[in-house]
């Protein structure tokens, strides 16, 4: 019963953003004592279930809105385990077509139809973390991935479907790696570069292949990044329309940042912003890399100059662009901020460090996103270079354990 009650006073306090001495304070003033007979440690005492609240309980209630029932309630069962690709695609080779289809004729109304699903799921990602969007993603791979085994279609109906599985592998393949498998989303990339070079679209292949890249560099695999960000620049070609050329530079500027190498990494950051505003190349960039402009350019620079220990570069960058910056993309204003913690910490601002880290703590609370636990684990580690500051003792103090 205990640890279902801290757990339902953390949950509850954290959608408030409250801190564990904000409800501290506010249980006294509702007890109405003077001094505070419960502090920050009793609060976090109650939530790791070392001690149960008892006479406080009511009080604690009525601060954080709810009856003494809510807080008695049973914790959320377990969600099941997260699904892998295995469990979706059939065994062998998932785009081998079927030697006799019996399904149904499949047109070109057919393909329109799952390239909308597919950028549908491409839109959830821009406000859904990975850990709530992966089992639909999967779901949908399958389904486009049984089309075109099962189905009857002509060459040409065949190859725009195999695209529509390399872009759908590519969002699925990102989806899984936001959710911390790494593993299922190697696999996913690696079916959606097959597809890909079977659809003959190399621009496609180079963009999942440099989402595989981004993915390596990320992981503890920096040589391998630096080899596959080169790889997919240089498969794409030179031809390869603007925004993916630019985004393939972005990877690979990324890639070398992560091995540490700056003078790559600037140089190629240097070479996204040319390929970005080069309008001659007389080819359209892809619909699915919409996302891809200036402003995301200048978040992957101030990222590497973040990485790079250059804060008096990557500080003002990161300012500019978060300033008006979409809040209900919450995951990515939760990243990017914390990319801006960092840089003011080796900037030597440990306070105004530690008040943005503590807004990415909270705005993170509900967010299912691996990428968004490990940021704040940087975070945290960086701070910990700062402990005589009170406002980062204060931080380390309640957010460290978790």
């Amino acid at each position: 019963m205990s640890s279902a009650i801290g757990a339902n006073i953390k949950r509850l306090r954290e959608e408030r953003g409250w801190s564990q001495a904000r409800l501290a304070r506010e249980v006294c003033r509702l007890a109405g004592v003077n001094g505070e007979p419960i502090g920050r440690q009793e609060i976090s005492r109650y939530e790791t279930g070392k001690r149960t609240p008892r006479e406080w309980l009511p009080l604690i209630a009525q601060a954080l809105g709810v009856t003494v029932a809510d807080l008695k309630a049973s914790e959320k069962p377990v969600e099941p385990p997260l699904p892998t690709l295995a469990d979706y695609l059939p065994d062998g080779d998932p785009l081998a077509p079927l030697r006799i289809r019996s399904g149904r004729r499949i047109g070109m109304g057919s393909v329109y139809d799952l390239q909308q699903r597919v950028h549908g799921l491409r839109l959830a990602d821009d406000v859904i973390a990975g850990g709530d969007l992966i089992r639909p993603a999967l779901r949908e791979l399958r389904s486009a991935v049984k089309l075109y085994r099962e189905g009857s279609h002509t060459a040409d109906v065949g190859r725009e479907l195999l695209r529509q599985i390399g872009e759908l592998a590519q969002i699925a393949g990102w989806i899984a790696s936001d959710a911390g498998q790494h593993a299922e989303a190697e696999r996913i990339y690696r079916l959606g570069i097959s597809a890909a070079r079977q659809a003959e679209d190399h621009t496609l292949a180079g963009n999942l292949a440099g989402s595989l890249a981004y993915q390596y560099s990320n992981t503890g695999r920096e040589t391998e990044g630096v080899t596959l960000a080169h790889a997919a620049l240089t498969d794409a070609g030179s031809e390869a329309p603007p925004k993916a050329r630019a985004l393939y530079l972005d990877r690979v500027a990324w890639a070398h940042t992560k091995a540490g190498e700056a003078q790559p990494a600037m140089r190629a950051l240097g070479e996204a912003s040319e390929a970005l505003a080069d309008d001659s190349a007389g080819t359209e960039s892809p619909a699915y890399l919409y996302w891809v402009d200036a402003g995301e350019l200048r978040v992957m620079e101030s990222r590497c100059y973040t990485e790079l220990h250059r804060p008096l570069r990557a500080v003002p960058l990161l300012r500019d662009v978060l300033k008006d910056y979409d809040t209900t993309h919450t995951r990515e204003l939760a990243l990017y901020l914390s990319w801006l913690a960092v840089a003011l910490a080796d900037a030597n601002e440990p306070e105004e460090a530690a008040a943005v880290a503590e807004r990415v703590i909270a705005i993170s609370a509900d967010v299912a996103s691996e990428r968004t636990a490990e940021r704040i684990r940087v975070m945290l580690c960086r701070l910990e270079d700062f402990p005589n500051v009170p406002e980062v003792a204060s931080l380390l103090a309640e957010h460290k354990a978790a």
